[in-house]
């Protein structure tokens, strides 16, 4: 039975390091890289990488996901969210290779008013959505076999930086803080991501590219979502509601964003968790939970 080597590509974001926290419970051999070991934006090495360690799987975790910051660094964000997607799934092509690539509900515009499926119209508002929309459509074009377009969304993790730690930070550090209403969707423990790309590794058969939607189940705000990280850790900090309009931003955020995910819950036979049911996990596992 031939091995699974699986490249997992931005190693050390919030997705890449839960793969390495997993990488011991599964079969597979891994190779993690980064920026400083693996260019993927240099189809050359990228290819000499791939032939050299016998990949026969990729798992792209690597994307420009400064939202703010692409709107003035456009050329960098496309480097890495379309670029380097187009070498990617051209190597995957050439090579027979299983590619999973990681998108966002930003390739939305978040005007609906039920949730998104794989189907659904995409009009990204911003840079980042764009750059990362362009990758998507450049991956159908070439369309390697056995591959597939994860979308998700408000991902975090007990790694990096994102909401959960900074509600948590802030939180100790302000007596309130006035956090978002208007934007709803749902939160993606990035561990709970990372458990369902390798489980699903060994049943991904497809000879077009598949698009997929993944997130915990649930719907709420982000202010739902920072009361209730106040809650769990106990920290005695006062949130009150705002607008989108009173937070101003350099990009535009989909106001909504929940994505429904039948189409990957039937095609894989999975179960997604709740997204408190995650949120508890993570803060046991950051050693938050009161």
């Amino acid at each position: 039975m031939k091995e699974t080597n699986i490249l997992v590509t931005g190693s050390n974001g919030q997705l890449g390091s839960e793969i390495k926290t997993l990488w011991h419970t599964y079969p597979y051999n891994f190779f993690f890289t980064d920026r400083n070991n693996l260019d993927i934006t240099d189809k050359q090495a990228l290819s000499f990488y791939i032939e050299a360690n016998r990949i026969n799987t990729i798992i792209n975790a690597a994307a420009y996901t400064q939202v703010d910051k692409a709107e003035d660094d456009e050329e960098n964000a496309d480097k890495v969210n379309h670029i380097a997607v187009r070498y990617l799934s051209e190597v995957a092509k050439e090579k027979e290779i299983t590619l999973i690539h990681v998108s966002t509900d930003y390739v939305f515009d978040g005007k609906h008013h039920k949730p998104y499926t794989e189907e659904d119209a995409t009009n990204p508002q911003g840079v980042y959505g764009m750059t990362k929309l362009a990758g998507e459509k450049v991956m159908q074009e070439i369309n390697p076999k056995n591959a597939i377009i994860m979308r998700t969304s408000w991902v975090y993790s007990s790694f990096g930086t994102n909401f959960v730690k900074t509600m948590l930070r802030l939180g100790r550090e302000k007596a309130q803080l006035g956090v978002i209403f208007d934007q709803v969707g749902t939160p993606t423990y990035a561990r709970d991501l990372a458990k369902t790309i390798l489980d699903i590794v060994p049943k991904i058969h497809n000879d077009n590219v598949e698009i997929y939607h993944y997130a915990n189940e649930g719907v709420l705000s982000w202010y739902d979502f920072a009361k209730e990280i106040m809650h769990m850790a106990k920290i005695d900090c006062a949130i009150n509601p705002i607008e989108t309009k009173d937070y101003p931003t350099p990009a535009v955020r989909p106001h909504y964003s929940l994505l429904n995910k039948a189409k990957i819950k039937n095609t894989f036979k999975i179960t997604i968790p709740y997204w408190k049911d995650s949120l508890d996990e993570c803060l046991q596992i950051i050693g938050e939970r009161r």
